[in-house]
């Protein structure tokens, strides 16, 4: 009976391990079909460390650069004045030759008039002669936008006129022109040169001791 109980045992035991080693036991690692779907990057790849730049190179390719700009600007700069002041000097040259130009027609009258002047025997003509000259030279002066200021009967302005006297006068009113001593002009907003003039001023009054001893003398003496 136990014999039989431990036989019985010992079969089931053989089966069992009959049926475990017929079993095929897979031993290679799962393959996971979405570790290639979205292309990942390998764990070395991703963990790599990323090079940091230099801030000390940065700050000097920066200095460099600045510097670099700065010599071309003083450089652009420095040729800018030279052409600029070469522009205004030539420009000055070309102001002064044709001033001379529209001058010289009125030094050749001079001249002719100097000339005739020396043999003439017509005063009058001679003077007429001097008149065209000025005349021509005034003409000269207006086309170059150069003008006479206005002083005799005018108001006196310290802006143009150069008072250099006063004097009394009953025909022009306190304060105006009543004389001009030198002649100014101006060359269109620019002054050349002020007039030098005299401003009338009322006459002083008269006393009335004064007048009174005027009036006695006159009085007949009985």
């Amino acid at each position: 009976m136990q014999l039989d109980w431990q036989r019985r045992v010992s079969d089931y035991s053989s089966a069992a391990v009959n049926d475990e080693s017929e079993t095929p036991t897979s031993t290679e690692p799962a393959f996971d079909d979405t570790a290639d779907a979205g292309g990942s990057t390998p764990p070395e790849a991703a963990d790599a460390p990323v090079a940091e730049k230099d801030p000390l190179e940065e700050a000097k390719a920066d200095v460099a650069r600045l510097r670099d700009q700065l010599l071309r600007t003083a450089a652009d700069f420095d040729n800018f004045r030279k052409r600029s002041r070469k522009e205004t000097r030539d420009a000055e040259i070309q102001g002064r030759e044709d001033m001379l130009r529209e001058l010289l027609p009125v030094f050749d009258n001079l001249e002719r008039a100097a000339l005739h002047a020396e043999k003439a025997t017509d005063v009058q003509g001679l003077a007429d002669g001097v008149k065209m000259v000025l005349r021509i030279f005034f003409d000269t002066l207006t086309k170059m936008d150069v003008h006479r200021v206005e002083s005799v009967g005018k108001g006196f302005d310290p802006a143009v006129h150069e008072a250099i006297q006063q004097m009394e006068s009953t025909e022009y009113p306190p304060g105006t022109i009543a004389a001009e001593v030198q002649p100014g002009y101006r060359a269109g907003d620019r002054l050349l040169r002020p007039a030098m003039v005299v401003v009338a001023r009322a006459p002083a009054a008269v006393a009335p001791e004064v007048a009174a001893d005027d009036a006695a003398g006159d009085e007949p003496s009985e």
